[in-house]
């Protein structure tokens, strides 16, 4: 069936051009234009639509109530975490493999694919206020970056998202609220901050830090563009006052050979799976030596594909640095066994 389907399914693979990776770099984000199609973002919205009508539901999560009106099914949701744990829209989303093309270019070439949310932020929503994504979800090393897939045009006027350039550079403040324990914290004079994502700029003190920028940007979005962002960057969004929804896909993944000790609002047993949380991720791209999930609905990805999307620009074998025959050095992989000790 696996090989049936890769016949089928291959794609135009995109190729992350030499700016587009320098302006990721500089900034912390990089929008792409028109990076799924429209089809595939009309498909999104009909899921989201059937939702708030009640035609779908979500396991553990009640739908609206029969005599709800239109505008108490509009704000019944929010936002959803972890869809593409029950629902398999969602799992092809994250595994959507021109969005994880860009992410190989960024953090790869191995990508765990981690968390799903999708957000309504339907007129009158508040909007999240300053915010590192770091903060919440922790890797080791730290290669975590989002990816926000928009299903509606975003524009100011309906909360878009703001993104502080150069932001990246900053390490993860921690919280001192007394209960997270996130952060950079062996760092001597890291500022502690508190109500980090609270909107209100007086009560949000990780503001201060994202002030001190010159530049805030805000990031209009058409359907199907997709903007990537780093985990230390700081963003936000504001209340959407217009009388249009805001509805995004987001994602969240790492380079799969991170340490990942995070599992939204679910249990895990580190010590006898042998790497954190990773088994409950699904391997993208790439391979990995720590474990990683396989797709509950069949997605095609690295780790039920490995021919397809799994190791691509390593043949494996070890190689050393050498001086070739005009005194240069170049990297020479070893063809005897002997060479390797």
């Amino acid at each position: 069936m696996i090989e049936e389907q890769l016949l089928q399914r291959k794609h135009e693979r995109y190729q992350v051009s030499v700016d587009e990776y320098k302006s990721f770099r500089r900034d912390g984000y990089l929008v792409i234009r028109g990076l799924v199609s429209p089809e595939e973002v009309r498909e999104l919205a009909d899921y989201t639509e059937d939702l708030m009508a009640g035609r779908t539901t979500l396991p553990g999560i009640p739908a609206p109530a029969d005599d709800a009106t239109e505008g108490e099914r509009r704000h019944h949701y929010e936002r959803v975490h972890m869809p593409h744990r029950t629902e398999e829209i969602a799992e092809r989303f994250l595994l959507h493999p021109h969005v994880v093309d860009v992410l190989e270019a960024l953090i790869g070439p191995d990508v765990l694919g981690l968390q799903t949310m999708l957000f309504f932020k339907q007129p009158g929503q508040a909007g999240q206020g300053f915010h590192q994504d770091s903060y919440y979800i922790p890797t080791q090393p730290d290669t975590l970056i989002g990816a926000w897939i928009a299903i509606d045009p975003a524009a100011e006027e309906n909360g878009c998202l703001w993104i502080t350039p150069g932001s990246q550079h900053e390490p993860i403040y921690p919280d001192c609220d007394g209960v997270t324990q996130q952060g950079d914290t062996i760092l001597d004079d890291i500022e502690s901050i508190i109500n980090a994502s609270h909107p209100d700029v007086e009560k949000n003190t990780l503001a201060k830090i994202a002030l001190r920028y010159d530049t805030e940007v805000a990031i209009p979005a058409q359907p199907g563009d997709v903007v990537f962002f780093g985990g230390h960057v700081l963003h936000r969004s504001h209340r959407n006052d217009s009388n249009k929804p805001r509805r995004a896909f987001v994602s969240h993944y790492c380079n799969a050979r991170s340490r990942v000790p995070w599992n939204h609002r679910g249990e895990y047993d580190g010590d006898e799976q042998g790497a954190a949380a990773n088994y409950l991720h699904i391997l993208a791209r790439g391979t990995t030596h720590l474990p990683y999930a396989q797709p509950k609905f069949g997605t095609l990805c690295a780790a039920n594909a490995p021919e397809l999307y799994g190791h691509r620009f390593d043949d494996h074998r070890v190689k050393s640095m050498m001086g070739d025959d005009n005194g240069f050095m170049v990297v020479v992989p070893h063809e005897e066994v002997d060479h390797d000790h």
